[in-house]
């Protein structure tokens, strides 16, 4: 077991993520809905809670009130106490330096004061956007029996892939060699997961080298390879990147599967069940009437199921009306699907109105991209943006974008057609 108070964590949670769309347009990626009763970076804070780290800093930029609100004193995953705590590190402000963090590397540099603060033997780097299990201590036992100046988690992905990762070559003792920042052509299958040890005076040194260097992937690390001791230290388990909407929804899915490799209960997965007005300690058990029927779902507490939910992911509140059918569909807290409405193939954030006979997902046409983001909706999910309204017999096709807080006179017809936005 390593010694706690010789290692600190830093978390990175301050990516747009602008690939989510409208689920990021109120908040940071990590602090988005998972799981029913869980948010992104739960994760990663449990990971660290299971490993015996204690210490840990949360390097936050945009859009963080919702991050700053659900992390609170940090007592959810037990980061309170004489030795323990967890800190909120946003962007510096007043100084000659840019107040906005370049890159992850940056990111770091800015907080060389905390860093300062808290001493130890070696810094770990997560990011906070992952959906994962993983035991740091194995990996902090490895780094020093390598005798590593870094050490970066890294995993075999199809090299279909490789391209959104950084990507390493390693010798027979598992050192990288040679590296590529998410390569067009690749060369390996073994992608960084985006996980980092460090010696700590080694990263400070690295820091300190040149004030340009601003991202670890594009910068730092392949720097360290050319001239120091680099290894890759191999994770076999669960791990996605949620940075898509077709992985966020996929990867949700992915929980209701009988066999699923995801098991938040089972990994010692920790939400803040007291966060929000209305937390999740603070929600009656969920109501099933006689009449409903749910199948393969996920039903958080405080919902009433009157109608019909089937492969699908509810978190705390929501309300699906008598003749309401939800399916293949995630919704987020305190949503209402009217009487005889139709949810299909589609993601609501936090307090959607669907009224009367609404349908969201209307149609078989699920190849046809979204028009304003062909690149972020295109397998057929459509999104409805937080506090929206959907008018009753309003008919919404597929790859359609709602925007949050929508009213019924933003809508200028009673049907969207597939690929649509508002």
């Amino acid at each position: 077991m390593i010694k706690q108070e010789n290692t600190l964590v830093l978390i990175l949670a301050g990516g747009v993520g602008s690939r989510l769309n409208n689920l990021v347009q109120t908040r940071a990626k990590p602090a988005v809905p998972f799981g029913g009763i869980y948010r992104i970076i739960d994760f990663s804070l449990s990971n660290v809670m299971n490993s015996g780290l204690t210490q840990v800093g949360v390097l936050t930029q945009y859009k963080p009130l919702s991050l700053m609100k659900h992390l609170g004193t940090g007592e959810a995953w037990d980061f309170t106490g004489r030795s323990r705590g967890v800190k909120i590190l946003p962007p510096r402000t007043g100084s000659s330096d840019s107040d906005w963090y370049r890159g992850t590397a940056d990111a770091v540099r800015q907080n060389v004061d905390f860093i300062k603060a808290h001493p130890s033997k070696e810094i770990v780097l997560l990011s906070g956007d992952h959906i994962y299990r993983m035991d740091f201590d194995d990996m902090l036992n490895f780094h020093r029996r390598k005798e590593a100046d870094v050490t970066i988690g890294m995993m075999v992905v199809p090299e279909s892939e490789i391209h959104q990762f950084g990507a390493g070559i390693t010798n027979d003792e598992g050192r990288i060699i040679e590296w590529e920042e998410k390569p067009k052509v690749p060369r390996t299958n073994l992608a960084s997961m985006g996980i980092y040890v460090f010696d700590t005076e080694y990263l400070l040194s690295m820091l300190a080298h040149d004030r340009d260097e601003v991202d670890f992937g594009m910068h730092l690390v392949p720097r360290a390879i050319e001239n120091d001791s680099v290894f890759a230290y191999p994770f076999h388990g669960y791990w996605r990147d949620v940075g898509t909407i077709q992985s966020y929804w996929q990867t949700n899915m992915e929980l209701l599967g009988e066999e699923s490799e995801i098991s938040p209960e089972i990994w010692g997965t920790r939400p803040n069940v007291e966060a929000g007005v209305k937390g999740i300690a603070d929600r009656p058990p969920a109501r099933f009437s006689p009449s409903c029927k749910v199948q393969n779902s996920m039903i958080a507490a405080g919902c009433i199921i009157e109608g019909e939910v089937v492969n699908s992911v509810l978190s705390p509140g929501v309300h699906v009306m008598p003749g309401a059918v939800v399916r293949d569909s995630i919704l987020f807290n305190d949503c209402v699907v009217g009487a005889g409405a139709v949810i299909d193939l589609a993601i609501l954030d936090k307090r959607v109105q669907l009224g009367e006979g609404a349908v969201v997902g209307h149609g078989n046409d699920k190849d046809t991209p979204n028009a304003k983001f062909p690149k972020h909706l295109y397998t057929g999910i459509s999104l409805v943006g937080k506090e929206a309204v959907v008018p009753a017999k309003t008919v919404i096709g597929r790859n359609c974008i709602i925007a949050p807080m929508a009213k019924e006179e933003d809508y200028p017809a009673k049907e969207m057609k597939t690929g649509e936005t508002i």
